[in-house]
């Protein structure tokens, strides 16, 4: 898959993104400077091929010894101990596939292992673990993997086409969290063809449901002995990961340690250099104030910022200044989805475009930026050649055409670009008077006591609903001045993810994610009509547009490069000229910081996350997790 995608899939609420832009490092070698490197050739098709790539061919070919941003030779011991590194502050079961309940942050990233993994130095290509080939068919309607005959389970069991059925069905049925239900709709089955041969039918002829088929995870049916997936709780999971289940203290800490039975695959091009640790610990800190002590006290080995005023102000001091911890701002490759105020169309107040174009206008992002530091989010595809550009192109044009009269007329016209308030004096002062005046127009004027009403007589409030302290007293001051309360609701996360999976909520602060290649199965369960009445689906906005899930069709119908951007684009300015959420920022930087106990491998990385990843289908590694060693 290409694109890193379940952070609200997987019920994990979006951190405040970083506002990082730095300049590029040197990526490993031969890696594209952009998407457009991939070409603008159809995949290779009808052949058995030990990788894959979305557009032409593969970087490593099948003669490959390794990725080019590990190090083969790196030692194999030691201890790497972490944090949760997301709002999971404790665990109650083992079980990452399911809804109810936290299963530790790291289960995911160590335990698990499937038929194919991404390569991270490239926009979208994957290459055969627990397969050892694989072909996809010419029309995509169907990809065959050959399992290795060496391939184990933590207990030792082989991997069998039995067993990837099994994960197939329990990943895609109605056990199975909503994120997992929608990536694998697509998919219309998944059959066993002999002892070591499974094939996946393909329902929607898509080259991203090729790696939704090779990067799902695979577990043995033995786990939870016959239950079905949503009951198990405590059994630790029997899969095909590098590591297993050690000491658990529950619910802030545990421990993985390796699994005996992996050791058939460390030696395989696709994960020589990987894995280098023997046990890896995670502790769980209440928030990120206790953890950043805890951090400098040494109880951890890395800490990623999700701060920019505590990375400026608090990664600094006597540690920092002797090199005992080192402090690092790691530039990634990655697109960026826009970090947003989500608006819930579900609700009445918000199903006006003339309402929530007042609202982005009401926005003082440059106020927000004094030190200049942010980047402003434009586009639903930042940082990309996906974002929308100048008029739409014929192609663009021929997907928005049938749509016309259900569209914003701007739509056709440029890309959308967000009000500013520092490009002339009274700027702020002139975006308010504008958004005054579409709320007038849309029924909504100011009473005696200066509060803002509908026809019904009704105010103009809403809730904005988050995990944490936020600190809107800025922007809560400048609605107020149009007569709109906007009020604060600060709740416990999981109260937070059980209210965003049931949809009851006003606004919400989202962070879209980071991406390669824009995927349709991922737009879909981000935008589309199918997932926005789905309870704990990625459709957080309620979108149900006909043109919407047009052009989303399109993206997963493109066999080359020219065909996804012309989708892409359309659907960005579908988007953003209707005014789903308030554009807020973007970043592509990992910033560390990290006791310098560490190897690093002399070519980084191009796509990853410092700490973590989010659903198991379809992410990119972590590189400092996964290849970096102890000294």
């Amino acid at each position: 898959m290409t694109t890193r995608r379940r952070r609200l899939l997987a019920g994990a609420a979006a951190w405040p993104a970083l506002p990082w832009m730095l300049p590029r490092p040197a990526w490993s070698a031969g890696a594209a400077d952009d998407a457009a490197g991939a070409g603008d050739a159809p995949p290779l098709t009808g052949r058995w091929v030990h990788g894959f790539a979305s557009f032409g061919v593969p970087k490593y070919d099948a003669g490959f010894t390794h990725f080019g941003y590990v190090d083969p030779a790196a030692p194999r011991g030691g201890l790497l101990r972490l944090r949760n590194p997301d709002r999971r502050t404790s665990f109650d079961k083992f079980n990452p596939f399911t809804t109810r309940g936290n299963a530790p942050a790291g289960v995911l990233i160590w335990m698990f292992e499937g038929l194919c993994t991404l390569s991270q130095d490239e926009p979208s290509s994957m290459y055969a673990v627990l397969a050892e080939s694989f072909l996809v068919e010419d029309d995509l309607s169907a990809v065959t993997f050959r399992l290795r005959a060496d391939a184990r389970f933590s207990d030792g069991s082989p991997v069998t086409p039995a067993d990837v059925r099994h994960s197939f069905l329990a990943l895609s049925g109605k056990g199975a969290a909503p994120g997992y239900q929608t990536a694998l709709a697509g998919i219309a089955s998944c059959e066993a063809v002999d002892s070591r041969t499974v094939r996946f039918v393909l329902r929607e002829r898509t080259r991203d449901l090729v790696f939704v088929a090779g990067t799902m995870p695979v577990f043995s049916r033995a786990w939870g002995g016959g239950k079905p997936l949503d009951q198990i709780v405590d059994e630790p999971p029997i899969a095909a990961g590098p590591y297993v289940v050690g000491r658990v203290d529950r619910p802030r800490r545990i421990e993985f340690v390796r699994n005996p039975h992996y050791e058939w695959a460390l030696a395989l091009p696709p994960r020589r250099g990987h894995f280098n640790f023997d046990r890896v610990v995670y502790r769980n800190y209440a928030d990120n104030a206790v953890a950043r002590e805890a951090f400098k006290a040494g109880e951890f080995d890395l800490f990623k910022e999700y701060g920019a005023r505590s990375w400026v102000r608090q990664h600094k001091g006597a540690k920092w200044d002797d090199g005992r911890i080192v402090k690092r701002e790691f530039v990634t490759g990655f697109g960026q989805l826009m970090q947003s105020y989500v608006i819930n169309l579900r609700r009445p107040l918000f199903q006006d475009l003339r309402v929530r174009r007042a609202l982005v206008l009401t926005f003082d992002f440059e106020a927000r930026n004094k030190t200049g530091v942010f980047k402003r989010a434009e586009s639903l595809f930042n940082n990309s050649e996906f974002a929308a550009e100048g008029p739409p192109s014929p192609g663009e044009l021929a997907l928005l055409e049938p749509f016309r009269a259900e569209l914003p007329p701007e739509v056709f016209g440029s890309p959308w670009r967000a009000p500013r308030t520092d490009d002339a004096p009274g700027a702020l002062r002139r975006n308010l008077l504008e958004a005054r005046r579409l709320l007038g127009e849309a029924g909504w004027s100011l009473d005696a006591k200066g509060v803002l009403r509908n026809a019904k007589g009704e105010p103009f409030e809403f809730e904005y609903l988050l995990p944490r302290e936020g600190g809107e007293l800025d922007w809560q001051a400048l609605l107020k001045r149009l007569g709109i309360t906007m009020k604060e609701r600060v709740v416990d996360f999981a109260l937070y993810r059980t209210r965003l999976q049931a949809f009851d909520f006003d606004m919400v602060a989202i962070a879209g994610g980071d991406f390669t290649l824009p995927d349709a199965s991922s737009l879909s369960a981000l935008l589309g009509s199918k997932s926005a009445d789905q309870p704990g689906s990625g459709n957080l906005r309620g979108v149900k547009s006909r043109a919407v899930d047009a052009v989303i069709e399109a993206a997963g119908r493109a066999r080359t490069l020219r065909e996804l951007r012309d989708a892409c684009r359309a659907l960005d300015r579908i988007v953003t000229w209707s005014c789903f959420q308030i554009p807020d920022l973007y970043f592509n930087v990992e910033p560390v910081s990290f006791w310098n106990r560490f190897g690093i491998p002399k070519v980084q990385a191009r796509y990853f996350n410092a700490d973590t990843y989010f659903s198991g289908i379809g992410e990119f590694g972590p590189w400092p997790l996964w290849c970096w060693w102890r000294k």
